[in-house]
């Protein structure tokens, strides 16, 4: 026969300080475990929504990212004869794009400090290989000093609004527009001409990277096999959602930063929870003398106990999840490893998160818990009676 529920709702609402208290040091460890968990999912989604799975980025063999490629514009000119390579519906052409990437610093909107930002320089069809709205403005014109700025940049940094300037490179540069990638990496980049900003940064020679699209999704690993083992080429070639998902990387150090301060924090959390359950016990001692003599069995008092020990956690943890909705949809930033530039992104406290969070403040309520649920089942019935 099992102890009812409402006898620990009971006992929790008589000991409102001490349970007000033991919610909310768990409430604030899983809100840190969350909010850790949060920033990773926001950079998770801005890498995985990045790409198109039919896209191929090459970059030079040895290369681990665009910023540190350098291809010889012969490498564009023999591509452009490669089999399995679409067209565009606009002028036929081959869907091949060289590019040129580069870092430039800008001030930031709220503050003195700069920022680090990936300046893209790309032909139109760039624009066509990927899925990219404007949110305000226009597109750049090939021979301008135009650049069109991600919605992430037009929010963080000064100037990188439409009609306004930014010196990059040599010369001051119109910014004419804001650009919307959805999710994407691509709100955290800067666009301008390919062959003004190889004029600008002095890069007439060379190329970062080379991106084309596979004619359909069959084709694509033979493409790429064909890309990788030509010699005259000497590339190395990914689908572009492959380069996105490893430049997840960066988010790597966050992560165990925050599990570590997590676990030091729901250490104390255990231990408030079981200094709570040892309180809770001795103070109703004689009560549990009461159930065993009502012939309630130690299993019965080992699970009560559990759950109102469970019962504390799962409001901390409900705690927890309110206190971070705010959080949700707050835009930040973090530098990328791979690409040396500032990647803006949203938190994410999705369900997933809420739930990994519910699992974790339940962890730490059992932990909390088994010790003084075990001395309650344990103790002797005239022992109990007694008060001892």
């Amino acid at each position: 026969m099992g102890i009812p529920i409402a006898y620990n709702l009971r006992n929790l609402a008589v000991r409102r300080t001490t349970t007000i208290m033991t919610v909310f040091g768990i409430a604030l460890t899983v809100s840190v475990f969350l909010s850790s968990l949060a920033l990773i999912y926001g950079l998770r989604n801005a890498f995985q929504s990045s790409g198109n799975p039919l896209n191929i980025l090459l970059l030079r063999k040895g290369s681990n990212s665009e910023l540190s490629s350098s291809i010889t514009k012969g490498v564009f000119q023999d591509l452009v004869f490669k089999r399995g390579i679409a067209r565009s519906s606009n002028s036929d052409s081959p869907m091949v794009s060289p590019e040129i990437i580069t870092t430039v610093k800008l001030p930031r909107a709220d503050g003195p400090s700069g920022m680090d930002v990936t300046l893209r320089g790309l032909p139109p069809i760039g624009r066509e290989l990927r899925r990219i709205e404007l949110q305000e403005g226009r597109w750049f014109q090939a021979g301008r000093l135009e650049i069109v700025v991600g919605r992430f940049i037009a929010k963080r940094c000064r100037d990188a609004r439409p009609g306004g300037h930014l010196h990059l490179g040599k010369s001051d540069w119109e910014v004419v527009g804001v650009m919307d990638g959805g999710k994407s990496v691509i709100n955290s980049e800067i666009w301008g001409d390919l062959n003004q900003i190889s004029f600008n940064f002095n890069r007439s020679d060379l190329l970062n990277s080379i991106l084309l699209r596979a004619a359909d999704s069959t084709i694509v690993p033979t493409l790429l096999d064909s890309l990788n083992d030509d010699r005259r080429l000497y590339v190395i070639a990914q689908t572009e959602k492959v380069y996105y998902d490893r430049q997840t990387v960066s988010g790597a150090p966050l992560l165990t930063l925050g599990l570590f301060v997590s676990i030091i924090m729901s250490v104390g959390s255990i231990f408030a929870a079981m200094n709570t359950m040892y309180a809770a016990v001795l103070r109703r001692t004689k009560e549990v003398g009461v159930l065993r003599v009502l012939g309630f069995s130690r299993g019965s008092i080992l699970v009560s106990f559990l759950i109102e020990s469970q019962l504390l956690a799962l409001l901390g943890g409900t705690l927890a999840c309110l206190l971070i909705l705010p959080l949700n949809n707050i835009t930040t930033g973090i530098g990328n490893f791979v690409t040396v530039s500032e990647v803006g992104f949203n938190f994410s406290a999705g369900p997933l998160v809420m739930l990994a969070g519910i699992m974790f403040s339940l962890f730490m309520g059992a932990i909390g818990g088994l010790f003084p649920a075990r001395m309650a089942a344990k103790k002797e019935i005239l022992t109990a009676l007694r008060g001892i």
